[in-house]
């Protein structure tokens, strides 16, 4: 802006100049005269350095006003289409978008809102693809997989962990009716402790492990089903508001899988006392967030501890087509919320 006030400066100084020396001219008059004759209180001269000045100063205001128009009105559609948001209104003004950001650039942007659209066919088509190994579909591979290791850890690990705890507490009763003052008894604690804790896991991974489908479910059904199961295992405030939303069968499965992702971190990390969960349409997506008042993280540095297994989710997210934001502080809890576009055939069935 700075260049452009200059030369507007000068071109509208030279302008007013070349006027005064025509007049000089016409009336055969002495130019420099004619420059330092007052007007009013001040040497013509003044007035045509403010002239100038202000003219310079319009064209400068005008043209940065235009520019951040321009670049406010770019910035809002490529933060629509980056969320996902292809069919927003502010995306249909074409006429609009012409006006502004003019017809190359508005063109080149609808160009883009077509790529994206057609990409996110394609990855939804992808999606409900089945993959085959030796004429069995990947996905029941791995729900064999996981509940024949969910069996296992169940019948031996966890009824193990449960008659430790169950022996300790029988020991702890004895040497408490005994010896009140037993050394002991501040180490069988601890054990009891580490006992709890390797329970809390043992659910968690049990949960992690269950079937990746909804087997013929709703998306609602299978989340409530999921969080009523988890009140029956765990001590924790469970609240949730689910809305009826129609998704293809492999994005709700995706989704589904993500809740258990969630709750399983959840268990495992978080420490928490209560838990929502929202799952509702806004727009043309589909919004998924899950709320604990647990211990929090640092989220840039939850992928590098591994604790948090973030990185699956937004892969999964990604493979949707979405978007998974997260927001966690220490000891102020996290919420995670994931956004998946909906394309207009999806919406239409």
């Amino acid at each position: 802006m700075v260049w452009q006030f200059f030369a507007t400066l000068g071109l509208t100084g030279l302008l007013e100049v070349g006027l005064v020396y025509m007049m000089t001219v016409q009336t055969h008059s002495n130019f420099g005269n004619i420059l330092v004759r007052n007007v009013y209180t001040a040497p013509l001269v003044l007035y045509l350095i403010g002239g100038a000045i202000v003219v310079a100063g319009l064209v400068a205001a005008t043209s940065y006003y235009m520019l951040r128009r321009q670049h406010n009105q770019l910035a809002k559609r490529l933060a629509t289409i980056s969320a996902g948001q292809y069919d927003a209104p502010i995306l249909a003004k074409q006429a609009q978008a012409s006006a502004v950001l003019g017809e190359d650039v508005a063109g080149m942007l609808e160009a883009l809102r077509q790529k994206m659209i057609r990409l996110q066919r394609e990855i939804e088509r992808y999606s409900n693809t089945p993959v085959l190994v030796a004429g069995v579909t990947k996905e029941e591979i791995l729900t064999q997989e996981r509940h024949r290791l969910a069996r296992e850890l169940h019948d031996s690990v966890s009824q193990q962990l449960f008659a430790a705890m169950m022996m300790l507490s029988a020991v702890r009763s004895v040497m408490t009716a005994q010896d009140p003052d037993n050394a002991m008894l501040k180490q069988i604690t601890t054990i009891e402790g580490v006992i709890n804790e390797a329970q809390a896991e043992m659910r968690a991974l049990l949960l992690h492990l269950r079937p990746t489908t909804l087997e013929g479910k709703t998306l609602k059904a299978g989340i409530i089903a999921l969080l009523q199961e988890l009140q029956t295992k765990i001590k924790i405030k469970i609240t949730w508001e689910l809305a009826d939303v129609s998704l293809g069968a492999a994005i709700e499965d995706n989704l589904f899988r993500i809740v258990q992702e969630l709750l399983s971190n959840t268990l495992r990390h978080a420490k928490a006392q209560s838990l929502e969960v929202y799952l509702k349409q806004i727009g043309n997506a589909v919004v998924l967030r899950v709320v604990d008042d647990g211990v929090g993280f640092e989220p840039e540095n939850a992928d590098t501890t591994g604790s948090y297994g973030l990185s699956n989710i937004r892969e999964r997210a990604a493979s949707l087509g979405g978007t998974a934001k997260v927001i966690s502080f220490p000891n102020q809890g996290t919420s995670v919320e994931i956004r998946v576009p909906i394309t207009k055939e999806v919406a239409d069935d």
